[in-house]
């Protein structure tokens, strides 16, 4: 597997930008220049990322989320 990360990622199953290959593989987020640990999902060249949104749920039963603007910048936490 390579080392570059595809524009867009989610950790949902149900999502077509899930890889599950790629998510085992210990990713982190920087946002903005912090670390963020609650991301479900996130775009590179469109520099968003998508998180939780307190404890609230869907009528599905999904966790909300709230989309936040910045410069994203995914990278890998330990050496593979």
């Amino acid at each position: 597997m390579t080392d570059t990360f595809p524009d867009r990622l989610s950790t949902d199953p149900d999502s077509p930008h899930y890889n599950e290959e790629l998510l085992g593989r210990d990713i982190g987020i920087r946002f903005e220049g912090k670390e963020k640990t609650n991301v479900e999902e996130y775009c590179i060249s469109e520099g968003w990322i998508k998180v939780a949104a307190g404890s609230a749920k869907d009528r599905f039963g999904k966790q909300l989320t709230i989309k936040l603007k910045g410069k994203v910048e995914p990278y890998f936490r330990s050496a593979s």
